[in-house]
């Protein structure tokens, strides 16, 4: 904690995006966790896009570190860690080009794919395309996802060409592109990131349907296995691809990835969410406590990490 006892931390949490709500759950439970740790700490509402606003009032804040519980779009997508940079103010969590590629589904299943991690076969539909034109010959049921966006905001599952043709019109009106995949059945796990090792493995049980929105959000929709039960060979196997997406994308020091086990019990990555929930319902929290490592230790440890290999300099005003 010495390394923390004399600087002051700035929260960073609302933001602009549908993930707003959410967004100010996990900043304020991590506000309270470091109050509570007796860590000099402001909460910084971000209520506005446009970067010179922004960097006005963080500057204004007179902090030395960024602790950042943005979700969605300004927050996950590398905006607000590039105006960080710039201010020359450590944050926690992956840089700006890291967390940018994370974000965009079409640019990080391209690098899986380069890299040999296994990921859905898929296709972009944009704005104004014909389905029939799509060269990507896709069997139902299939997955219809915004390219750029998190907690699985817009994700449908569809069963023949009318549900398609619905669910591209309800997902476009969201963004201009859109990602048709192969539905993939199989047992959905997830996978925390932190200080760059894998967490224990946590398997998601549904009730019904799939683990969208309301489902991530809402008491009793899910069932939440951790550790899960696997063979040991296969855990490792999940460990081993949810670190390898993390480093193929250069995250640092955590993230949650999450993957599905597929026919062959071939870990399929999902997506690596470089900023992952805090709330009470979120996964990395529970995947660290597996590993014996509780919810303040997971915070202060977020905190740390962003002051290592840094040679830190004050920057407040006088």
């Amino acid at each position: 904690m010495d390394m923390l006892k004399d600087i002051k931390v700035g929260v960073l949490g609302g933001g602009v995006s549908s993930e707003r709500e959410i967004s100010l759950l996990s900043a304020n439970e991590a506000y309270k966790v470091l109050r509570k740790n007796n860590i000099e700490t402001v909460f910084i509402d971000i209520t506005m896009r446009q970067e010179e606003k922004v960097k006005e009032m963080i500057l204004n804040s007179n902090i030395d570190l960024a602790f950042i519980a943005l979700h969605g779009e300004f927050g996950e997508d590398g905006k607000i860690q590039k105006i960080l940079e710039e201010l020359d103010i450590p944050y926690t969590g992956s840089g700006s080009l890291a967390s940018y590629l994370a974000m965009d589904k079409i640019a990080s299943k391209e690098i899986f794919i380069k890299k040999g991690i296994p990921t859905a076969n898929f296709v972009v539909y944009e704005a104004g395309q014909s389905i029939d034109d799509l060269t990507f010959n896709f069997k139902y049921p299939a997955v219809v996802k915004p390219f750029f966006s998190g907690s699985s905001v817009g994700v449908f599952i569809v069963n023949d060409k009318a549900e398609l043709e619905t669910a591209l019109k309800k997902a476009i009106a969201l963004q201009p592109k859109i990602i048709i995949e192969d539905y993939i059945k199989g047992r959905e796990f997830t996978v925390g990131i932190f200080e760059d090792k894998p967490l224990a493995v946590v398997e998601i049980v549904l009730k019904s349907g799939y683990f969208d929105f309301t489902t991530k959000y809402n008491d009793g929709l899910a069932q939440f296995i951790s550790p899960a039960k696997l063979d040991e060979t296969i855990y490792k196997k999940i460990q081993d691809i949810a670190l390898a997406a993390h480093y193929a994308l250069g995250c640092k020091h955590f993230s949650r990835v999450d993957i599905l086990l597929g026919n062959g019990y071939i870990p399929y990555v999902l997506e690596v969410n470089s900023i992952p929930g805090l709330t009470t319902h979120s996964l990395l929290p529970l995947s660290a406590k597996c590993c014996g490592m509780d919810f303040d230790e997971l915070i202060v440890g977020m905190t740390k990490l962003a002051l290592h290999g840094k040679s830190f300099k004050k920057i407040r005003k006088n």
